[in-house]
């Protein structure tokens, strides 16, 4: 714990004073922030006390990461790069799936059991064990996905590195998050949701829930194990009266049941398409 107390000291000096001669002198204490990120030893946002909340220091870390790294040439195979930072390695002793041409970059955390389809990693993300990152799928830095969650094929999950202090976007324990569906603005998808294809939730997002007979509206956070499709709502402007983008919540994930079971009731009971 002193190690990481100072790395935090380190790196906030560092912020703070912003000039390039502090950031040289930091050089080893950002990246071995990075370094630890990548083996998953610090994340970026971490539950306390039931509440998400970022790490802001470490998200500063990457930022000035960014600064000290130069561009040059990388090579994955017949696959060639021109980048900063460099790309994940050592797939196997991670006990990590990684099919051609999926991408980690360094700096991101992948857990034991995790399957990676052509799909990208972004720097300070964080998987869980047993997530299905889908084809085409990607996962947005500093992100923080739960496990056992499948990100459907095409899922756009944002990154949010600025400001440090925010928070980003969270998608807990056995979410299944279904195809081009969007999440960002440090949106939090609750434990064993399910999101039908298309949904888009950001920050101001109405996730309403319409199974009572007065609908509820939540904003930035889909309720654990809700069942959620695509919808609008009509707003007036001084043109007309207009749709604009919201989600429903249409169902529960039962928990008399378990997760396969109940992620097939939900998606045959409900007709959400995936």
């Amino acid at each position: 714990m002193s190690e990481l107390n100072d790395l935090e000291t380190a790196v906030e000096t560092t912020w703070d004073a912003g000039d390039d001669a502090s950031l040289a002198a930091s050089r080893d204490a950002v990246e071995r922030t990075v370094e630890l990120l990548d083996q998953g030893v610090v994340r970026c946002a971490e539950r306390v006390e039931g509440e998400w909340v970022a790490r802001g220091w470490a998200k500063k870390a990457i930022l000035l990461y960014f600064k000290l790294r130069q561009l040059e040439p990388m090579e994955a195979g017949p696959f060639r790069y021109y980048d900063k930072v460099p790309l994940k390695e050592n797939y196997a002793e991670l006990g990590v799936r990684v099919v051609p041409p999926a991408v980690a970059r360094h700096g991101a955390f992948l857990s034991p059991g995790v399957v990676m389809m052509p799909s990208y990693v972004n720097i300070g993300a964080w998987v869980g064990p047993g997530t299905m990152v889908d084809t085409w799928a990607t996962v947005g830095s500093c992100a923080q996905i739960g496990a056992d969650v499948h990100l459907s094929g095409g899922v756009g999950i944002g990154g949010v590195l600025e400001p440090p202090q925010a928070t980003p976007v969270i998608i807990e324990d056995g979410a299944f998050v279904g195809s081009r569906c969007i999440v960002v603005e440090g949106a939090i998808v609750g434990e064993q949701a399910v999101l039908g294809a298309n949904v888009v939730i950001t920050a101001s997002t109405p996730i309403i829930d319409v199974t009572g007979d007065e609908p509820v509206e939540h904003r930035g956070v889909v309720p654990p194990r809700s069942v959620v499709v695509p919808g609008v709502r009509s707003k007036e402007f001084p043109a007309g009266t207009f749709q604009l983008p919201a989600a429903l919540i249409i169902g529960q994930r039962t928990e008399s049941t378990d997760l396969k079971t109940s992620l097939n009731d939900a998606l045959r009971g409900f007709g959400v398409d995936v």
